[in-house]
């Protein structure tokens, strides 16, 4: 997605022998999306990789289902009511609101996955709020940290290794359609533009260990919400070498090189990954808007077309007050939304903002799930209202 990368052991070509020293014949497995006709990656094992035999499995997440409201309405969840789990990452996630295209979940995970995992319904963007750790899959390592977003596309064999003792505040975006970098960073040939809000060297790629045994032979599939489990024989984590684009990466928020205009400019300038459906903003610490009679605080506006979603990370949000870190706001279309009152003259006469979020407009109506309203503050919609 981000470039081509070569590690290990490779042969000259796609699809001819790989052997080992001894003689031994690698096994080449071929990742790939949209059928054949985009980015890949090609891996090779010592193993066959598609040798598993279907075992029960007790590890997953709860699924997508839409809870009855009250309504349309502006609403406000506190993921800080989310009480730590002891859980691993892949039986600790908690979906907050989806539709066709994209999942919204927290997780605050307390061990490691004691599988492996894969995703075959979607590509997973995690952001880091808090904690820490290692991502562990078939291509290599990947350590992480708070304010860094995680990638990991779909099919890639993973496990989340966090941090022991660290407490873990995870946000996860599942993308049913895929996760790219918006067209309009690019150049024609797909590399960044030198006006991009990021280049190349911000994006950090997993380092490759070579084959590992972990002594894991559970993997678990997700498909249509539906947890599978299958045994191996052998380490899954058997490579010796890859190529391609597909693969796990992080970026950290505050690489986002945010732009800033003499009025003020739409969330779109902030889009920072782009998904079927869905553009993700990062709102990072920056100078606002220099026209003398600038109102840096964001207008009430009425995007018909979009939901919009939010997750605080810290700072002073200068639009909002009741919210902190952690805090998620859902304003669906149709409805009005904005600043709250006093907000907005409040904002004339600022030089700079200390806000830090990730928001998603998503084109398709999100739905709550019951798990969201359990953590709902069911006063926020008055709340517009002096």
């Amino acid at each position: 997605m981000i470039e081509r990368v070569v590690a290990g052991s490779v042969p000259k070509k796609h699809h001819v022998q790989l052997k080992d020293p001894s003689g031994h014949l690698h096994f080449e497995q071929c990742i790939t999306q949209d059928g054949f006709e985009a980015p890949y990656t090609i891996t090779y094992h010592r193993h066959a990789p598609h040798r598993q035999l279907r075992a029960p499995t007790s590890h997953g997440f709860g699924g997508r289902v839409a809870a009855t409201t009250d309504g349309l309405a502006k609403r406000h969840f506190l993921s800080q009511r989310l009480e730590a789990s002891t859980k691993s990452p892949i039986d600790a996630r908690v979906p907050l609101l989806f539709n066709a295209d994209v999942t919204l979940g927290v997780l605050k995970p307390g061990a490691a996955d004691p599988v492996y995992f894969t995703n075959g319904d979607g590509d997973d963007l995690f952001y880091i709020h808090e904690g820490g750790g290692t991502l562990r899959t078939l291509l290599g390592d990947l350590s992480f940290g708070p304010g860094d977003y995680v990638f990991v596309p779909r099919g890639i064999l993973h496990r989340f290794i966090p941090t022991a003792g660290v407490p873990q505040w995870w946000l996860v975006i599942e993308c049913r359609g895929g996760l790219h970098l918006p067209k309009q960073w690019r150049n024609g040939v797909g590399q960044l533009r030198m006006d991009a809000p990021y280049c190349h060297r911000d994006f950090v790629k997993p380092t490759f260990m070579g084959p590992l045994d972990e002594g894991l032979r559970e993997c678990v599939v997700k498909r249509q919400d539906v947890f599978h489990g299958f045994t191996v024989k052998e380490a899954p984590l058997d490579v010796v070498g890859w190529d391609g684009t597909v693969y796990p990466w992080k970026f950290n928020i505050l690489d986002f090189q945010p732009r800033v205009g003499l009025t003020h400019l739409p969330p779109t300038w902030h889009g920072t990954f782009a998904a079927r459906g869905a553009l993700v903003c990062s709102f990072v610490p920056r100078p606002v808007d220099f026209h003398p009679e600038a109102i840096p605080c964001p207008y009430p506006h009425s995007s018909v077309d979009v939901d919009e979603f939010i997750f605080y990370c810290k700072g002073n949000f200068t639009s909002r007050r009741g919210v902190s870190p952690g805090s998620m706001s859902y304003h669906p279309a149709g409805v009005p939304h904005g600043p709250h009152p006093g907000a907005y003259e409040a904002s004339i006469g600022s030089k700079d903002t200390s806000e830090l979020a990730v928001m998603l407009d998503c084109a398709l109506p999100l739905q709550v799930t019951a798990q969201a309203q359990a953590l709902e503050d069911a006063n926020y919609h008055a709340s517009f209202v002096p």
